[in-house]
Order: C-alpha cells, then sequence, then structure tokens
C-alpha cells in the first residue's frame, strides 16, 4: 500500500461508541473495517497513523482513568494491546491533532479514506480544516484503490473465518427452519436466530425474515405466519473477528410448498446452481449474473409468463420484472464488502461500467472474478405487485409478458436461495457447512 501511495501520511479513524439514547447507553460497538483490517485493534476511540516516508505506525488512543475503570473493569492497556500487533510507537489522543499539524507545516499530504459515520466526517473537518460537506471530496482515490485491491484477495485465514460465520449461521437457518410454524410471528424466528448469533459472535447485518420476500430488503417482522405463505430468510453471522455470512433459504410455512411455490423454487434453484457452476477466475461477474437471468427467463417462459425466446427477454429487460437486483455482491469483513469505500471501486473498473438500466443498475460487482475473491450467488424471482401493475399500465414488455398469467401470481411473494462462494484457482467452491436448500431436504426440516 505504501507503494501505491508514495509519500506523506495515511490517516484511517477507528469508530467511536454511537449512543442510543445516552452518551452511557451505546449501540454494540463494530470497529471500522478498514481499520480492523490493517490494525485488528476492536477498541472505541483508537486512530491510525501510517507514516509513508519513515515507515513507522503510530496508534492515537487513551487508556481507562481509574473512574473509568469502575463501570468497565481492568483493560489491557494501549501499549500492551499495540505491542501485540507489532506497533511500537503509542500517543494520547490529544496529539493527534499535533502531529497532523506539524505535517501539514512540513507541505505532507495527508491521505484518508470516505466516511460513512457523521462523527468521523466532522473529526476529519477539524483535523484537516475542511468543511464537513467537502470531506468526502478530499478523500485519496489512491488509497481507495490501494485497500480494495489488498482487501479483494482473502487469504486462507481469511476464509477460515467466513467458514466460522458461516456454521453460526447454519445453525440460525436451521433453527428457522425447525421453529417457523402457522400462527405465530416472524418476529419470533427473527428473535430465535438472534440469539444464535449473539451467543456466538454476532449478526452480521439486520435479519430479513419475512413472508413478504418480494421486498427485497423487508426488515420489519411483525406478520403473522399462516399456512401456505412462504418466507424469505436472509441472514447472517460474524465471526469473533468480526468476517461475516450471508445466507439466504426460503421457508415452506406450513412444512410443504404448493404447486406453484414448487415451480418458482425450482427455476430459482435451477439458476443458482448454473450460474455457481460459470464461477472461475477470468469470467465476468456480470456475464454470469446474465447466465442466471436466461435460466430464470427460461423458467418463467416454460409457466408462460414469458412469450418469447428467453436471452432475448434477458437483452430486452423484460426479466426485470421479476428479478430487480443483482446476482450477488462481495463478502469479508463486511456483507457488503468494502461498500463504503464507494461500490463502483470495489465492483467495477476503469473499463467495466455500470449499467444504468433498472436491473442492471444494482448488479453490485461485475468485474473479472479472481482466485481468492468471496462473492454471494442469489438469484431470486419476486412479485411485486406495484411494480407489476405499472408495466402493465404502461404496456411495458408487453411483447415479451403475458401480464394475465402474471396475476395469478399477485400476492405470491418472492423465492431467494443464496451461498457463499470462494473463487479457486480452477473454479469455485461453496464455503462453510451444508445448508439444505433442495425442495425436500427443506421441507423435510420444516415438517418436524
Amino acid at each position: 500500500m505504501r507503494r501505491q501511495i508514495g509519500s506523506g501520511v495515511i490517516l484511517l479513524l477507528g469508530n467511536q461508541d454511537c449512543p442510543m439514547n445516552f452518551a452511557e447507553n451505546p449501540y454494540p460497538f463494530r470497529q471500522d473495517s478498514s481499520f480492523l483490517y490493517f490494525f485488528g485493534l476492536d477498541k472505541p476511540g483508537l486512530t491510525g497513523l501510517i507514516d509513508i516516508d519513515d515507515g513507522t505506525e503510530t496508534i492515537f488512543g487513551d487508556d481507562p482513568t481509574v473512574d473509568e475503570i469502575v463501570w468497565t473493569g481492568p483493560q489491557v492497556s494501549l501499549r500492551d494491546m499495540c505491542l501485540r500487533i507489532a506497533v511500537s510507537k503509542t500517543s494520547p489522543s490529544n496529539e493527534l491533532w499535533a502531529t497532523i499539524e506539524k505535517a501539514h507545516q512540513q507541505g505532507r499530504t495527508i491521505h484518508f479514506l470516505p466516511q460513512y459515520r457523521p462523527e468521523n466526517i466532522i473529526n476529519i473537518s477539524r483535523l484537516l480544516d475542511i468543511e464537513p460537506v467537502r470531506v468526502q471530496d478530499k478523500v485519496c482515490e489512491a488509497l481507495i484503490r490501494a485497500v480494495v485491491a489488498q482487501r479483494t484477495i482473502k487469504s486462507p485465514e481469511e476464509v477460515d473465518q467466513i467458514e466460522q460465520a458461516l456454521e453460526i449461521t447454519r445453525e440460525m437457518q436451521i433453527a428457522a427452519m425447525q421453529h417457523a410454524r402457522p400462527g405465530i410471528y416472524e418476529r419470533e424466528i427473527a428473535g430465535i436466530m438472534e440469539g444464535i448469533a449473539v451467543s456466538k459472535g454476532r449478526l452480521a447485518f439486520p435479519t430479513i425474515f419475512s413472508i413478504h420476500g418480494e421486498t427485497l430488503h423487508n426488515h420489519g417482522h411483525d406478520n403473522l405466519m399462516q399456512k401456505g405463505n412462504i418466507a424469505v430468510n436472509d441472514s447472517g453471522a460474524e465471526s469473533g473477528l468480526h468476517y461475516a455470512s450471508d445466507i439466504t433459504r426460503t421457508i415452506p410455512i406450513g412444512g410443504k410448498f404448493t404447486g406453484q411455490q414448487r415451480e418458482i423454487y425450482q427455476i430459482v434453484l435451477r439458476a443458482q446452481e448454473t450460474a455457481i457452476t460459470a464461477i472461475k477466475p477470468g469470467v465476468e461477474f456480470r456475464r454470469v449474473h446474465e447466465i442466471a437471468c436466461v435460466v430464470l427467463a427460461s423458467g418463467l417462459k416454460d409457466l408462460g409468463l414469458i412469450e418469447t425466446d428467453p436471452e432475448e427477454a434477458v437483452q430486452a429487460g423484460a426479466h426485470t420484472l421479476f428479478f430487480q437486483c443483482g446476482l450477488g455482491h462481495m463478502l469479508g469483513l463486511d456483507v457488503h464488502d468494502m461498500e463504503s469505500l464507494g461500490e463502483d471501486y470495489v465492483g467495477y473498473t476503469d473499463k467495466i461500467k455500470r449499467k444504468m438500466e433498472f436491473g442492471w443498475q444494482w448488479l453490485r460487482l461485475a468485474k473479472a472474478l479472481e482466485a481468492g475473491f468471496v462473492v454471494t450467488v442469489e438469484p431470486g424471482i419476486y412479485f411485486i405487485p406495484q411494480l407489476i401493475d405499472r408495466w402493465n399500465q404502461q404496456r411495458k414488455f408487453c411483447d415479451f409478458i403475458d401480464y394475465r398469467k402474471v396475476e395469478r401470481y399477485r400476492g405470491f411473494g418472492g423465492i431467494r436461495i443464496e451461498d457463499d462462494v470462494l473463487v479457486t484457482d480452477n473454479g469455485c467452491r461453496i464455503l462453510g457447512p451444508e445448508i439444505p436448500k433442495g425442495i425436500d431436504e427443506v421441507e423435510t426440516i420444516t415438517s418436524q
């Protein structure tokens, strides 16, 4: 990274505690992922400074006072924490400003990454004398590219952490299948899964568990489940070192898929399995996305919902009535890995640009795959009443879509199936323990 930046100072802000409703009642602390990646210190109130020119690193932070220890108990000193990570220089937090000011006076450049927390935007604004609204305009693009390049390729140790998170997620998914029953609320299942995650690590992101799976990121859990519903369960945990997992399964409430649900489920599963088979180094992920879309369109044609050649339907964009989002995204310390650094830096290149057509603009990853990438593969079919009504009124893609037959699926919801996949030297492998996704397997567990 130092070679790519050249000279100056790299400023990496750790996160602070964030109050829920007053200062001493904070949300569970989550360290900034780039700070974690480079320093591994999981404590609030720290800042890292990498001096490119003299090759040193300094951690700025404060040890707790005796009064604070009354409430927190004894803590490892900052110096001892830093010695464990081979950083020998530490300084109190109040010396950071003077250090930055000295670098400014010497005419040295202070490089920093995009910020997603308002308090860190304010901190950089004060440190570097930049108006808060202009902080994001002053980020270092070379540093973004260097960090993305380094964090994108996962080491065996990182893959092991993701698989540890997947062990927890399997427990969460199996528990959801076993406990999801008619007559109980979604929140009861979400609570069971969160309990498992907290007992072994923590949630990687707010759980999506809903019988309204047509809402792609539905974080509400207030629906009473009834026999014949299907629930999309998109959930994940973090390992002890905060690496994420991200798995989706679709659960029949009552233990059996209806005939209509089985048909759609089989299409989605076939698309996912076909997409995973296509993954290998050198293949553009947008091509894998397109392959999955064609399989989805082909299955929908078999049901009479799409009337034309599946490849033509995909090229025209007609399939996006049913599959509006991208096939997947990078996975690592963030569930949408490095998204805070800028999705285009992570998933695109100077030559592979984002398409802005409906459906395609939400493809988070398009560039060619490399060994060491970890990606999610999560096709789905969603029947969104508002979208169906709008397109039907506009007669949009009426040469491709039979809207009368689509009406039979009003109220269907959605189906999504997702696994986490490592790109290997010659292909790929699905990470973690097997989590049931075949129709018979899922029905067997949900019927117990």
